[in-house]
């Protein structure tokens, strides 16, 4: 019969071979899946190669500033356009969205003009008109091509030129560019007070087509007018919202400090400060709900009011308080019912958090590597943001000839307006014109965007993945160090955090971009699942529909499996040096040999540092409340003035909640680090003077093992 260390039988895989000179993450290691730190690194070379190629062709100021059919911005200088700030649609029909406009992608003549049209006017009716009212045309050439100037040419040659608009519509200018100016009388939409309009082709149309061609145009400028208090509440709070990130930050970090000595106390802390956070919601929102009583309009229903820009609205509703109460207190309950029924357990994960706390305690560095994995993914985030802006502005303005295809064998193709009077197309086709297409292009590059596009989500994801996998490998080899010193703090070598940094840049980026391939991949097809699902919203098929949910809801399970995986394969990789799928299946079994604990400790663990979170995010949140509605009587004065106080108040919760997530994401992983490395200690180890435990005696007790008896330790 094999002894207890020499191997581990079990129906969770083969019996596992133990290397009995093994003291700890062994230094002797090998470079592990250099294949796919080739890719990567190939990979990573042209993502750089593309951003080069999106920063040449790409032109970020068409997003701010719109360019008229020949490519040319509104309101440039030493242009003819220098006082024409605006962008005008000959035929905005075409245009499918407000979305379409915004992004250049409309498919009619562009101009630039000084203002937008403030009437209805066609071009028949100036036309008829021209004869005895010279005024007309005057005003209807501001908006024709730059130097047309024959009103008397047919209708049908004018709209094949495009030489000016079929129609003008009221309009205001809105991200510099001219939308119909919609509005709303008696509850029905309107354009300068009328439904109806002439479409310049002999046809009456309503309003509501205008409305379809710049879907949401009022939603935008609401928006918009939203936008701009926001910014503004931004630009006279920031410097208090980082005050407020800063006392989270503060808080977190004493927090992880005092767990070093009062884990215990500060976790039960937690827990009732939680507790004490929703208890105080529960009350203001009942506060606010009787406060409401008898008020004219507070009885109303946020159905009744529709949707609203402006949220403090939904403040003054007695429904909104009453729904925050409700929702307060079933998550007050179930935050209850689970500490009750869990209480056993939270004991033994306190006690575990204890020991972890040692570990910081000695490998202090730790709790400040988060700011690396933040800074490289600011990175990655920042150079994926940029790349995509330059990609979505490569597109060109392409021109195609316009003519009778059956008389004309150049009718449709790509032609260039400087040159085009040059050839002799106009020969071959007489009317034919070099009109503007599309914005796009056709070079190979134009061509690929949309799939440059997707390899730029892709390998952004590969990217986060990547540093995220480089932060868990290296704080798990930081605290298998601690864990595999048998004298601590003695045997903890030097500099065990930059030690074990050092050993997964050189020796495993491979198998860390094998992992994050793996998750990024997953993490593309549900975003790929996710437009699908945005795309279908207006299907009327429900097995689509159903197909795509249940989609959706698994590869967000593999996704989560996966995550789990990875983070105990890291692990592992950070203890032996081994290649990915061995240190993930062997990190697997491990596991399911041990899942009662891992039942035990992960969830609970995770739940407790949970709370440690909110209580952070929750502290400071109800501070920048009191502190943003003039509440707190001495800094009466110091608080800023603000449209919304939400804004800043929101933007320091989820701050703060990010914040003291980085801080104890550092004890979540020293924690998952020493439980499997107690693990692997109570499979390679038997209490024997030969084979003694590397834990200690604390963490020996905690996790159910009975003290080893004298005869024991001496046998």
């Amino acid at each position: 019969m094999a002894r207890k260390g020499d191997a581990a039988a079990s129906p969770y895989g083969e019996p596992r071979k133990f290397d009995p000179k093994f003291r700890g993450p062994i230094h002797n290691r090998h470079c592990t899946d250099v294949l796919c730190c080739v890719i990567f690194v190939v990979v990573i070379l042209g993502y750089i190669a593309l951003g080069i190629v999106a920063w040449v062709h790409g032109d970020p100021r068409k997003v701010a500033y719109p360019t008229d059919s020949y490519g040319q911005f509104c309101g440039q200088k030493d242009t003819p356009n220098e006082n024409k700030t605006i962008l005008f649609y000959f035929n905005i029909l075409k245009c499918a969205s407000p979305i379409v406009l915004i992004n250049l992608q409309c498919p009619t003549t562009q101009l630039c003009v000084s203002k937008c049209p403030d009437r209805f006017a066609t071009y028949i009716d100036m036309q008829s008109s021209y004869r005895y009212n010279k005024s007309y045309w005057e005003y209807y050439r501001h908006f024709c091509k730059p130097g047309f100037t024959k009103p008397w040419k047919s209708v049908a040659q004018v709209m094949r030129d495009e030489d000016c608009p079929a129609m003008l519509i009221p309009s205001r200018p809105f991200l510099k560019r001219c939308f119909p100016d919609f509005s709303t009388k008696n509850g029905v939409l309107t354009v300068a007070n009328q439904t109806t309009f002439k479409d310049g082709r002999g046809k009456t149309r309503n309003v509501t087509d205008l409305r379809e061609a710049a879907n949401g145009i009022n939603n935008v400028l609401d928006a918009r007018s939203v936008g701009m208090k926001i910014f503004e509440d931004y630009a006279s709070s920031w410097y208090w919202i980082l005050i407020g990130l800063f006392i989270a930050m503060v808080v977190s970090l004493l927090f992880l400090i005092l767990l070093r000595f009062i884990a215990g106390v500060l976790f039960w802390i937690f827990i009732f400060g939680v507790i004490g956070i929703i208890g105080y919601g529960i009350w203001h929102c009942y506060w606010e709900y009787h406060c409401l009583h008898g008020i004219p309009g507070s009885d109303l229903t946020i159905y009744d009011i529709g949707f609203q820009t402006d949220f403090r609205v939904y403040l003054q509703l007695r429904q909104t308080w009453l729904a925050f109460m409700i929702l307060l207190c079933i998550v007050e309950v179930v935050i209850i019912l689970m500490l009750i029924f869990l209480r056993n357990r939270i004991r033994i994960a306190i006690a575990l958090l204890k020991e972890g706390s040692r570990a910081v305690g000695y490998i202090m560095s730790t709790l400040f590597y988060p700011i690396i994995t933040f800074v490289l993914i600011a990175i990655c985030i920042s150079y994926w943001a940029v790349t995509a802006v330059f990609l979505a502005t490569s597109g060109e303005a392409v021109y195609k000839v316009m003519a009778n295809q059956s008389l004309c064998k150049y009718a449709n193709l790509t032609c260039y307006p400087e040159t085009f009077n040059t050839t002799n197309i106009t020969k071959v086709c007489p009317g034919a014109q070099c009109t503007f297409a599309f914005y796009g292009g056709e070079s190979l590059y134009h061509r690929y965007i949309f799939i440059f596009q997707i390899c730029n989500v892709f390998v952004f994801l590969w990217l986060v993945n990547f540093a995220i996998a480089l932060g868990q490998c290296t704080l798990a080899g930081a605290f298998a160090s601690y864990y595999w010193a048998f004298r601590k703090p003695a045997d903890i070598p030097a500099c065990p955090l930059f030690a074990s940094f050092g050993r997964a840049i050189r020796y495993h980026t491979g198998s860390l971009a094998f992992g994050s391939l793996i998750l990024a991949v997953v993490q593309l097809v549900r975003v790929i699942l996710e437009y699908l699902d945005h795309k279908l919203k207006g299907s009327q098929n429900a097995f689509a529909k159903f197909l795509l949910c249940c989609l959706k809801c698994c590869f967000w399970c593999l996704e989560k499996f996966l995550k789990f995986i990875n983070r105990n394969a890291y692990i592992m990789i950070a203890i032996y040096g081994k290649n990915f799928c061995t240190s993930a299946r062997e990190a697997f079994f491990l596991l399911m040999r041990n899942v009662v604990r891992v039942a035990v400790l992960d969830k609970v663990t995770d739940f407790l540092l949970f709370l440690g979170k909110i209580l952070v995010a929750g502290g400071v949140g109800v501070l920048a409340f009191f502190f943003f509605t003039h509440r707190i009587p001495v800094f009466t004065k110091e608080a800023p003035s603000l449209n919304y106080y939400w804004v800043p108040l929101l933007t320091v919760i989820i701050g703060s909640y990010l914040v003291a997530h980085g801080f104890f994401s550092v004890y979540a992983m020293c924690v998952d680090t020493l439980f499997l490395c107690f693990c692997e200690d109570l499979e390679r180890n038997d209490g024997s003077t030969g084979k003694p435990y590397y834990m200690s005696a604390s963490l020996h007790r905690i996790l159910g093992k009975k003290e080893l008896s004298p005869k024991k330790l001496m046998g």
